[in-house]
């Protein structure tokens, strides 16, 4: 039996960030772990790209265009959709969900989902630093270890 982990080692990697400024007391801490993670396993700030969109819902296109122009070794996604009073939630959680699992499945680098949909703000901030931890960070693990499974993979 052969076993495949991911190791964390960042240090020869470039990656693509998008986060949406929409509810950004939220985003901007989820960037933070994503930072602090990635500077903890040996990626530098200078071989990272931060892409801000308006909300969540532009998120995916974005990842689109930089997925197919295969230049960063993975995308990152962050965002916050809080449920408000109407049911525009549900339908940008659809959107967002659905177009980032397809640029997953269909681009040419590994693509982690990092958008929080939430209740509430309180929530949404214990996800983002909080008493939940810090998805961001989570995200970004995800993301260092799905890169390294994929180039081995690649490589036999």
């Amino acid at each position: 039996m052969t076993e495949y982990l991911g190791s964390l080692n960042g240090s020869k990697l470039k990656i693509a960030i998008i986060v949406a400024r929409f509810n950004d007391l939220v985003t901007e801490r989820l960037l933070d772990g994503a930072f602090q993670t990635l500077a903890q396993n040996g990626v530098s700030k200078e071989v990272i790209d931060v892409y801000w969109v308006p909300g969540a819902f532009e998120i995916p296109r974005v990842a689109q265009k930089i997925s197919r122009k295969g230049n960063v070794d993975g995308i990152i996604t962050l965002g916050a959709v809080v449920r408000g009073k109407t049911s525009h939630y549900e339908s940008v959680c659809s959107g967002v969900t659905s177009g980032i699992a397809q640029i997953a499945l269909e681009g040419k680098v590994p693509v982690m989902f990092g958008v929080l949909m939430t209740e509430n703000m309180e929530q949404a901030l214990n996800r983002a630093g909080g008493k939940a931890g810090n998805k961001g960070s989570e995200c970004t693990t995800g993301l260092l270890e799905m890169i390294d499974i994929e180039q081995t993979i690649d490589r036999e």
